[in-house]
């Protein structure tokens, strides 16, 4: 089952030092299955291993668009 996107980050408008805050923060706020997408201008995969050390299985990575401009990625609560 694909998760329900709520909300998108265009993290490229966004100061770095207020990105990993607010990226963590929306996390916090979905419901099981939700999800929301971050866009960003390069692959976000060092985020991912945020996540992985924060959350362990407590979330889902998936790539929409994978570069070379832009990447999209959509980040879901586990159910």
């Amino acid at each position: 089952m694909t998760a329900t996107v709520t909300t998108t980050i265009d993290v490229r408008t966004i100061a770095p030092r207020e990105r990993h805050p607010l990226i963590f923060s929306t996390f916090g706020k979905l419901a099981p299955g939700d999800a929301f997408l971050l866009v960003n201008d390069h692959d976000p995969k060092p985020l991912y291993y945020h996540f992985k050390a924060e959350l362990g299985e407590a979330f889902a990575w998936d790539y929409l668009e994978n570069g070379p401009e832009v990447w999209k990625v959509r980040i879901a609560k586990s159910l």
